[in-house]
């Protein structure tokens, strides 16, 4: 039986969560799923320029495991891009990081 998955932190949700090419073949031609942790690590990494380590402590994960779920994304963005695709975002294991409080839940003015 694997190990449960770690809970991963996301600083908010997506402000969108579909993207359609324009325009859109009748036919269509597939969708391409995102998850929400995915788009966080793009976000961090691509957007803002975080290096992998600082990233990965900010979403509460190793830097291996970081790596990977920046490549899978990457790797689905891409596929989204080139082929055409509704890329959709939804899913995953994540929650919102616990604000104003040590990792033992007790108040840092307290």
């Amino acid at each position: 039986m694997p190990r449960p998955r770690k809970m991963r932190f996301v600083q908010g949700s997506p402000v969108s969560s579909l993207f359609n090419p324009d325009p859109v073949p009748p036919w269509g031609r597939g969708e391409a799923v995102l998850s929400v942790e995915g788009l966080e690590a793009i976000r961090l990494s691509d957007l803002m320029g975080m290096d992998q380590e600082s990233a990965a402590v900010m979403m509460n994960v190793s830097r291996q495991t970081f790596g990977r779920m920046l490549a899978e994304a990457r790797a689905i963005i891409a596929d989204a891009l080139v082929n055409g695709k509704v890329l959709r975002i939804e899913g995953g294991t994540f929650e919102m990081p616990p604000r104003g409080r040590h990792r033992r839940g007790r108040c840092r003015g307290c």
